[in-house]
């Protein structure tokens, strides 16, 4: 799949600034959205909850008519989607897929009067958007969970694929866990997928069998709670609240949601005022959140972790804020610094903490 990796816009591509006259197809009353997904909406993760948002935008936003398809793969197959759903006069069309970019960008110039949105990615034109989540400010807050629930102070991993997305998804968390717990350590295993529920469990017990108590994931699938389920350990989730795959596992999970992201995008071809520009909104706007806690989760635990959460919407607290160290003991983030949004998109290196290695 190979979605939602984030480098700088290296490859930025036309003039952002610029607004298009993007509306409703003529002769027709509502604006048709089409949106592809890379996976079923029934893995219950990512592609699920981008259904939420489109579901959410029909019921906000009564000006619009959506469509989705599901289980598109990335390249040429993305394509022939992307250029379909332009024939049939949707004039918002949204990837939701890392892998879906430059299918996009090529779809893009062919049909100038559409708008196009490409979910994670960093190339742009000015009928392109890029959009985004800053998913590690829940990560961190999930971190401050884990960190305080382990015993054994061995917290697994069950990390997607090594892009910086991810990477930095790994770090926020384990920022969190060494904040409240300096002993613990966060040991990652790769499974290199985005959806394999069978390759993903396997990943998880082989944590489990060296004595995690906690794991964590980067996956759309629930299998890292169900496994930790079977073994009557905790888990965190990742895109929704996964309770269900373990109540008595599940602490929290880092959550979307792309409602009002979706709402946004479509009043700007609406109202003729869409451009190519770049989306990566936080807690502050909504579009990212934390599941609620556990009932096995203590009371001074919810109490630190809404104080942290209330602290991040208002501005007031940045989980990559300094002094941050790597694995080397090299010092990334001197105190009193910030890590800068350009060295977060390009991120390959692990945080003190980090058992594991980003693969090259």
């Amino acid at each position: 799949m190979g979605r939602r990796a984030t480098l700088m816009g290296v490859f930025l591509v036309g003039v952002l600034a610029i607004a298009l006259s993007i509306g409703p197809a003529p002769g027709t009353e509502k604006l048709r959205v089409g949106f592809v997904y890379v996976g079923p909406v029934g893995d219950a993760g990512w592609t699920y909850a981008h259904d939420q948002g489109r579901k959410y935008l029909e019921a906000h936003d009564p000006g619009v008519q959506t469509t989705a398809v599901e289980s598109v793969p990335e390249g040429a197959d993305s394509e022939r989607v992307f250029t379909d759903l332009a024939r049939k006069g949707y004039r918002l069309i949204i990837g939701t897929s890392f892998g879906y970019m430059d299918p996009l960008v090529k779809v893009a110039g062919e049909f100038p009067k559409v708008a196009f949105v490409h979910i994670s990615g960093f190339k742009r034109a000015k009928n392109l958007a890029t959009a985004f989540g800053r998913i590690e400010q829940p990560r961190y807050l999930t971190g401050l969970v884990a960190g305080s629930m382990t015993k054994s102070n061995i917290i697994g991993y069950v990390a997607a694929h090594p892009i910086p997305e991810v990477v930095r998804g790994i770090n926020a968390f384990t920022l969190g866990v060494r904040a409240v717990n300096p002993k613990a350590a966060v040991h990652v295993v790769w499974s290199n997928t985005w959806y394999d529920p069978a390759a993903e469990k396997e990943a998880a017990e082989s944590l489990l069998s060296v004595g995690a108590d906690v794991l964590a994931q980067h996956q759309d699938s629930p299998a890292a709670v169900q496994a930790a389920a079977a073994k009557g350990k905790y888990a965190v989730g990742y895109n929704s609240d996964m309770h269900k795959f373990g109540p008595g596992a599940f602490l929290t999970a880092p959550v979307w949601n792309w409602g009002p992201m979706y709402v946004y995008l479509a009043k700007k071809v609406e109202t003729g005022t869409f451009r190519g520009e770049d989306l990566w909104w936080g807690m502050n706007k909504g579009v990212v959140d934390i599941a609620p806690l556990g009932p096995m989760v203590p009371a001074s635990v919810k109490s630190l972790v809404a104080s942290k959460r209330a602290a991040i919407v208002k501005g007031q607290f940045n989980e990559f804020a300094g002094p941050i160290t790597d694995q080397t003991g090299t010092a990334r983030v001197p105190a009193g610094g910030a890590l800068a949004d350009t060295d977060q998109l390009s991120m390959n290196w692990f945080v003190q903490g980090v058992v594991g290695q980003v693969p090259k």
